[in-house]
């Protein structure tokens, strides 16, 4: 698949089969992610892969509970809300797979260093026919004793990028884009 392809099909998949994704699969996504520029190439990250389904239950409903507990009063957080207070709302969408990303130091840039990452990993996704979906509903309990507890991970540990992954129902339907806003100087 020719990159630009890839750059624009790609869309966050939020319906997906029970198909699991295979190891050897998991395996090429991280190693495109690997391959992402970072901030004096640091290579700050690591990965998590979780395909326990239950556990994802688990974090799902963890995950809900922490977002109403924290949200700030306004509009979209009156949307959140009523999502996240439906029983049957799952934030991983039932994919197979969650790869979580994260950094492994305290740095200014740990976060851009993962969030690089991660989008290699859902372009080379998409160039295999899986679809993915980065999760910012688990990020603020995946970065508590809680949350990191629940995936192993050391104290110290930044979970960054939520992405899951799995083979998508249907084609997710292009969305328009906003003409780009672009300063010339010079």
């Amino acid at each position: 698949m020719e990159i630009n392809e890839a750059i624009s099909g790609r869309r966050s998949t939020r319906d997906y089969t029970g198909q699991p994704v295979d190891e050897e699969t998991v395996r090429r996504l991280i190693d495109a992610a690997v391959h992402a520029p970072s901030a004096s190439n640091g290579q700050p990250w690591t990965f998590t892969v979780v395909r326990d389904q239950v556990l994802l239950d688990r974090i799902s409903d963890a995950a809900k509970a922490h977002m109403l507990a924290t949200l700030p009063d306004g509009p979209q957080s009156d949307h959140y809300r009523t999502m996240l207070s439906d029983a049957s709302f799952h934030i991983f969408y039932h994919a197979s797979a969650l790869i979580l990303i994260s950094g492994t130091a305290q740095s200014p840039w740990v976060g851009a260093d993962c969030a690089l990452a991660a989008e290699n990993l859902m372009l080379a996704a998409y160039s295999e026919g899986l679809g993915t979906c980065w999760i910012g509903f688990a990020q603020g309990f995946l970065n508590t004793s809680d949350g990191k507890s629940a995936l192993g991970l050391p104290a110290t540990s930044v979970p960054v990028a939520p992405i899951i992954v799995g083979h998508p129902k249907s084609k997710v339907a292009p969305v328009p884009r906003k003409e780009p806003e672009i300063r010339w100087i010079g």
